[in-house]
């Protein structure tokens, strides 16, 4: 099964504006990744060719990288995805730019059954959330913030081990609690 997952939002700034969010990938300063309500990237290293690291259970590698306009990641988990996803920039015919995060994929098992039900519509709301980041980076404000479906409110609680129905009296500690929307 092949996947080719495509996010974007345009933005009327120059790209060197948005190339400098890029730049901050993974970093203390990170203005570009949603990790305030999902799990931050990191690296073994600064972000550049041959970095290895991820986020949450997934994993991948800097294949390549150009400061302020691109960089690509090549997955190495979860088991069954082969392929890659990036972030790059495209000057639009208004002169305006658009910030593109790609992912291509071809699955194996057991990825063809888990990315439907899991990974998908998790990166789904991850790339927008990490849009409406950028978004207000840039311009202050979001015009449109993402939603997250009921399903991924759902599968958020279930990994986070706050489902509504526990088997024990036992509470959630207050440094596992994430905020819900």
């Amino acid at each position: 099964m092949r996947v080719r997952n495509r996010h974007s939002r345009i933005f009327a700034v120059p790209q060197e504006k948005v190339g400098a969010l890029i730049d901050t990938l993974a970093g203390e300063d990170d203005r570009l990744w949603a990790c305030e309500v999902w799990p931050a990237m990191r690296f073994d290293r600064p972000l550049g060719v041959g970095a290895v690291g991820g986020h949450g259970p997934v994993r991948y590698s800097v294949e390549s990288y150009e400061p302020g306009r691109s960089v690509r990641f090549r997955f190495s988990a979860p088991r069954g995805f082969d392929g890659f996803h990036e972030f790059t920039l495209r000057t639009t015919e208004d002169d305006e730019t658009e910030l593109v995060h790609l992912m291509v994929l071809r699955l194996r098992h057991p990825a063809w059954c888990t990315y439907p039900l899991l990974w998908r519509p998790m990166h789904d709301a991850l790339l927008e959330d990490s849009l409406d980041r950028t978004e207000r980076e840039l311009t202050g404000t979001v015009r449109v913030p993402a939603r997250w479906s009921l399903y991924v409110r759902l599968l958020r609680r279930v990994i986070s081990g706050r489902w509504p129905f526990r088997f024990s009296s036992t509470k959630v500690p207050p440094s596992r609690t994430t905020a819900i929307r």
